[in-house]
């Protein structure tokens, strides 16, 4: 495995994990948005 192969592999994880961090943030903003919304509680 080159250098820039195995730099690239490494450096891809951090960019998928901020992408799920930040799906998983923008769905609990909604839920929270629509649980205020129909005057409900998120638990």
């Amino acid at each position: 495995m080159t250098a820039i192969l195995l730099t690239g592999y490494i450096l891809v994880w951090p960019v998928i994990s901020a992408a799920i961090l930040l799906l998983l943030v923008i769905c609990l903003i909604r839920d929270m948005r629509a649980a205020r919304k129909g005057g409900g509680d998120m638990v």
